[in-house]
């Protein structure tokens, strides 16, 4: 049986301080595709270290810059990792062994999320973190939707799960937690006052104490002390920060 091609795709936009970090962690891999969006820092230069599979472009909308690096892999599977995530040792040798004999589809990893160095294994969800994602799969069984932030996923094949983890940096610090906030609301904004239903203010405060109990009760965020805390409130204040920008900026 002929050993299936493994291509590691990472998309980046000015992530220099990250970049080879995460690259460095790919090697194992057949071959890594870069796509560079509207970069403006050192990134494109960090990229031509470790491949020439570069693809250079601007893309306003998430999933169209993904499904084109997608499309641009050449393997056989597709490993998808961000510039903030790592690939360890051990998952590296899992994703080997898995492929071997694999059925086209996809497979699920778990993730390990950081908070600078503190893992918080608790609470994550609601728009902000994730547990595990389908970030290896086969070619055409994955593609991604338009919308700004947090893009719908379409998956196609086998469900299949691995065991190691995925290390996930989310952010350094608070500051970090409340900047990317602010991104994310802005991009979620705008997807609302495209689609022309931005919903209603009521049951957006509703959702800043649903969301809140789910990853700080259901999730068990109170385990993890006041990162879990941080944690919950972000998720609280996503759709209603959404809801207003949208609202009150939308002739901005």
């Amino acid at each position: 049986m002929t050993t299936p091609k493994l291509s590691a795709l990472v998309v980046a936009h000015n992530e220099e301080a990250q970049l080879a970090d995460c690259l460095e962690t790919l090697r194992f891999a057949d071959e890594i595709v870069v796509v560079l969006d509207r970069c403006t820092d050192r990134s494109r230069e960090i990229a031509a270290r470790y491949t020439d599979r570069l693809l250079e472009g601007a893309w306003p909308v998430e999933g169209a810059r993904r499904n084109e690096g997608i499309a641009f892999c050449s393997g056989d599977w597709i490993l998808e990792i961000d510039a903030d995530e790592r690939v360890t040792p051990a998952l590296a040798a899992e994703i080997r062994t898995a492929l071997a004999n694999a059925r086209p589809g996809y497979f699920i990893i778990p993730f390990h999320n950081y908070v600078g160095d503190h893992l918080v294994r608790h609470g994550w969800g609601a728009y902000w973190g994730v547990s595990a994602k389908a970030a290896l799969f086969s070619k055409g069984m994955k593609h991604w939707g338009s919308q700004r932030v947090h893009p719908a996923i379409e998956m196609r094949g086998e469900k299949q799960m691995l065991t190691q983890p995925i290390l996930h940096y989310v952010d350094r610090n608070i500051s970090d937690m409340i900047q990317r906030l602010d991104r994310y609301t802005t991009a979620r904004a705008a997807d609302l006052r495209e689609s022309g239903d931005i919903g209603s203010l009521g049951a957006n405060l509703r959702r800043v104490f649903s969301r809140f109990y789910k990853c700080y009760i259901r999730r068990k965020g109170y385990r993890e002390g006041q990162y879990g805390l941080l944690i919950a409130l972000m998720a609280g204040l996503y759709p209603i920060l959404s809801y207003l920008k949208a609202n009150l900026e939308k002739d901005s």
